[in-house]
Parts: structure tokens; sequence; C-alpha cells
């Protein structure tokens, strides 16, 4: 059973109904939530976003949601948008089509939400509520009230789902609060993140969320990172959390992974000697400080590091020298710090080779953080072992970083993935490794030091295939085309041609102008114009410019018509094309109709 992560963003922002206040920060919300959990290397989430829809739409997104889910599943529902509370003191999400004296038949219900969740087969589920419930909405919504108490958490947090193996509910503010948008409940304040999203994302995106320093993020750790951080801008907003987890749940990788060691303090005659006069007491205090410094137990090597590098820093030459010399044997040292897993043929058991980390106990305690999603690292008691992923054809390049309490490294890995040898088993079809493959030990406490960040411990999901038909029994078609990528590339070069066209238009309109105004009275700017080609070069840009916008959205028109088709590296391209293009095309764009329109009012004054 494949584990796989999806994550749906709700956000609303605009309302028809005039007694609910247009909000500011949703739309915002959504897109810095939606591109830190789609990242690969922090939550590596699938992620859907549905931004200003009606009831109707959200409850059908929901449900979908919710449904065709395996136990291994985790599921992440975010809504940024008003709570309202009926008379009866029951919680309702508003819907961009929500009327506040009709909550049952226009906004959607928390017990519905609650409902899905229980019958979901996946099995974790974590729901974020960036919403208020009260003075959200006019005074004049009468079957609103904007006073009075409705506990958010007590219409999620009850018994945990049958099918389930746990949930858990973060809301911005408690009963009794409003959820601010930039510290403020404001009209007219500029779009930004509100301050519950904006901790939410901040603290994956920067790692800081990591709290133990374990390069995961668990639900704990994120939300006593946002309980501080919304704390300290606003102290009237308090968030909350209700769980009901058997075991810890871990939403994001820590992208800046860190060693974090408790130093043990030196002796104070240890110290003292390190203070002293005498030359030759200070040297021996190194000598001794070198010692600790290859200790088996780490707090106590960490202490004699950070002793060090402050004599490396301040004594004298001689010493500091020695000092330094002393720090250099906990830099990290893997061997090799290349991988070549050579030709490897598509879909065949994951091939793996061995890293070896040298030096003492605090040398080889660091973290390894995979920079692509194809690589897997597993620790060792003499280092890392590392796997790759075959089911993507094609040559694959990347790295693993490593950070030690010293310094930093990386290793390289490289590999080719060819296709398939029909009628090949996948056992025995992995090359072996050139340097062999370490058999993993039992993991004994001091055994080894190393650790990994940015994965899993089961193996990373596949990238989806893309699909294939088949015609007679047994034979098997290529899969369809895929043209976004294509279309996006070629909309680059529109683009990149109208932006060229423009300069050549512009050089030749300041040429005709320079003899225009050498011919005096007798000089025709039209006639100069033309000579120079200034008006063709500025219709190409034009025609080329327009073109290349239109290229560029039918190419996002098919990326998310046919998303199936797609590997996350192929839409990632082709975003990245036609955002380029779009920004190249448009002021291209906009500064040939301007000299157009020049022309057109100029040329008569000429």
């Amino acid at each position: 059973m494949t584990a796989s992560r999806h994550a749906l963003i709700i956000a609303n922002d605009r309302y028809t109904d005039q007694g609910l206040r247009k909000l500011n920060a949703p739309a915002q919300d959504a897109a810095a939530l939606e591109k830190v959990l789609h990242d690969p290397q922090i939550g590596d989430f699938e992620v859907e976003v549905v931004h200003n829809a009606s009831a109707d739409l959200m409850r059908r997104r929901i449900q979908r949601f919710f449904n065709e889910r395996t136990r291994a599943d985790t599921l992440l529902l975010h809504f940024s948008c008003h709570g309202l509370k009926s008379e009866s003191g029951e919680l309702y999400f508003a819907a961009s089509d929500t009327e506040p004296p009709l909550l049952a038949a226009t906004a959607v219900p928390s017990q519905f939400v609650r409902s899905c969740m229980a019958t979901t087969r996946a099995g974790r589920t974590v729901l974020f509520l960036d919403c208020c419930y009260g003075g959200a909405f006019s005074k004049g919504s009468a079957s609103v009230r904007a006073s009075g108490d409705v506990n958010v958490l007590e219409s999620f947090a009850k018994d945990e789902p049958d099918s389930g193996r746990g949930w858990a509910v973060i809301t911005a503010s408690d009963s009794m609060e409003y959820a601010f948008e930039d510290n403020r409940l404001t009209e007219n304040s500029a779009p930004r993140p509100s301050v519950f999203t904006h901790a939410v994302v901040q603290g994956l995106e920067t790692g800081e969320a990591d709290i133990d320093a374990d390069g995961k993020v668990s639900l704990d750790d994120l939300y006593e990172y946002v309980y501080r951080h919304v704390r300290e801008q606003n102290p009237h907003q308090r968030p909350k959390k209700a769980a009901e987890l058997h075991g810890e749940l871990h939403l994001a990788h820590s992208r800046h992974g860190r060693i974090k060691i408790v130093a043990l303090p030196s002796p104070p005659s240890l110290k003292a000697a390190l203070n002293s006069d005498a030359f030759l007491e200070r040297q021996g205090a190194v000598l001794e400080l070198h010692k600790r410094l290859r200790h088996p137990e780490l707090p106590l090597a960490e202490g004699a590091r950070q002793h060090l590098e402050e004599v490396a820093r301040n004594d004298v030459e001689q010493i500091a020298a020695l000092a330094s010399e002393v720090l250099s044997e906990i830099r990290l040292k893997p061997t090799p710090d290349h991988l070549d897993f050579g030709q490897v043929p598509k879909g065949s058991a994951s091939p793996k080779q061995s890293v070896t980390m040298h030096g003492p106990p605090l040398a080889r305690h660091c973290v390894a953080q995979p920079k692509q999603t194809w690589i897997r690292v597993d620790p060792t008691p003499s280092g890392l072992e590392v796997h790759i992923d075959t089911t993507t054809e094609g040559r694959l390049s990347g790295d693993i970083a490593l950070k030690g309490v010293a310094d930093e490294s990386v290793i390289h890995v490289e590999a080719v993935i060819t296709p398939a040898v029909r009628g090949a088993g996948s056992a025995g079809s992995a090359p072996r490794p050139s340097n062999g493959s370490a058999e993993p030990g039992r993991g004994s406490a001091g055994a080894g030091h190393a650790a990994v960040i940015g994965q899993s411990k089961t193996p990373p999901r596949p990238a989806r295939p893309p699909r294939v038909t088949t015609g007679h029994a047994g034979e098997d078609r290529p899969p369809p085309p895929r043209r976004a990528p294509v279309l996006a590339g070629a909309a680059l070069a529109l683009a990149v041609t109208a932006l060229i066209t423009l300069v050549l238009a512009i050089e030749g309109a300041v040429a005709a102008i320079m003899e225009r105004s050498s011919e005096g009275v007798s000089g025709n700017i039209e006639d100069n114009i033309r000579a120079h080609g200034a008006l063709t070069s500025l219709t190409v840009c034009l025609v080329t410019g327009a073109a290349a916008l239109i290229t560029g959205a039918l190419a996002r028109h098919d990326l998310s018509a046919r998303r199936e088709r797609y590997t996350r590296q192929a839409a990632g391209r082709t975003h990245t094309l036609t955002s380029i293009a779009k920004g190249v095309a448009i002021p291209a764009l906009v500064l040939a109709v301007l000299a157009g329109i020049a022309y057109l009012v100029g040329s008569g004054e000429w």
C-alpha cells in the first residue's frame, strides 16, 4: 500500500451578501500555503485549492477529497474564510453565496465536515481553521449572533473515527475570539496573509517549526511554534488544538535541518588552564580538549569543541593553530562523495550504495538531506546507505546535503534510468554497486550518529506514470503526447522574439527621427519610419507578443485539463516557462502599443 499526502485549501474572500465583510487574507493564505505544502522538500503534498466557491461546490469538493482514500493516506484540510454561528449555536463555514438568514441552505455546516472526517478511510486527517465566527458580519444580520459562545473544537473533538488511525484540529483562535488579519480587523488593509496562516507558512518554510531539531516538523512542533508566534503578534488571539492520534504525525520536513547538542561544561580546572598566562599550560589544556573532542559522549565532545573554537579565535598564533588542527578532525569526511549508479533498468529493484563517515563520533554526527525526491538515504552504523527510485526514465542528477556540528558537505548522486527490458524480472536487474553495500545494523545506542532529514522511513512515493491505452491483448501503445512543456517553450520563444523586434522597432524609430530632423522642412517622418523598417518590426512585436500569451494560456490549460499525464517535474517546468514568457511578453506588448500610439499621434506633427 503506497502512502500519499493530499491537501485541500478552501479560501473565500468575496461574498455576494453585503452583510459579510470582505476579507483580505484568504487569497494570499491559499497561495503561500499551497507553495510550502506542495514543495517536495517540505510538505510533499498533492495540493488542491478552491477559491471563492459556492456552498454546493464546497460540499462536493470536500466530500470528494475525503472519499476514495486508503489507511496509508494523510489528509490536510485548511479553511480560510468567515466562520458563522447560527441561532442554535452551530458553526458554519461561509461560502461565496452564503446568505446569513439561510445558513443551513447556503453555508457548509461544521457537522458536515466532521462527518466526512469520520467516514474517510484515510489513516490521518488534519484540519486547520483560520476563521472567526463572530464580528465578521454586519449587525443587521439578525439570524447570526455576533456575541455569545460557540466552542469551535467541540464541533470536531469527538470520539476517534472508527475507520481511521487519528485526527487533529488546530484553530486560529478560541471560541470567544476573532481570527486577526495582519494584526487588526480592518476593511482596507493591503492584502497580506493572516497572522495564523502566516505563522504556519513561515514555520514550515524556514524550518523554525522543527522545535526538537530532528529534521521533521511534527503536529506538536507546528502547534507550539504557531501558538508562540501568534501570541507575540496578537496577545488577544490564542490558537487551540485537539487531537486523537496514535503515534507522532509528521506534517513536513525541515528544509534547514540542523544539529543541536547541549554541551556539557568542561571542568573548572580545565577552564582555568585555558585562561592561564603560562604558554605550556594553555597548550596542555588544548591537548586535553583534544581527548575530550574524541569522546563517544556527544555532549562532552561538543563542550570541548566550543572551547577549542574560542581558543582558535582568540589565543596566540601557535596555540590557535594547534586548536584549529585539532578541530579539523571533526570536519565531515564522506567516502565516497560522488555516487554513480550507472545504467539502471526502469522499474527494477532499487539499487543501493554505501557511504562511510570518517572521524570521531562528533564528526559522524550529522544530518543527511536528499535534495531530490528520487534519492532515499538510510543511516547505518558506519555512515549512510543511498537508494534511488527507478520509476522515472531518464538521466538523474542530484545531491545529498550533509550538515554537521562543524561544517557542511555534499554527496553528488548520478544515475541513468533506461527503458525496462521486456520479460526481465525486477529481481537481480539492478547493477551491483561498485563499492558494495553495508548491511544495516541493529542501531544499538552509540553505534552510529548519522541521521536523515527530508524523507519518511517508507520508500518514497513513485512519480505518477502516464496513462497507457491498450489495443490488442498484450500490446501496449505509447502514452498520449504531453504538449504543455512544448507549448510553454514555444510561448517563451515567441515572447523573446517580441522583445527583440521591439528593440529593433525602437532603434529604427530613433534613426528615422534623427534623419527627419536633419532633412528640415522637406522631410517626411512616415517615409523615414517605413525606410528603416520600424513599423514592420513593431507589427511583428505585437503579433508575436499576443501569440506568446495565447500559447502560454494553452499550455496552462492543457496542464490543468490533463493533469494525470504530467509528472511533477514537467508541471514545474511548464509553470516556470509560461511565467517567464508572460513576464517578457506583457511589457513588450505594452511598450509596443504605446509606441504605436505615439506614432499615430506624432506623425502629423512632423
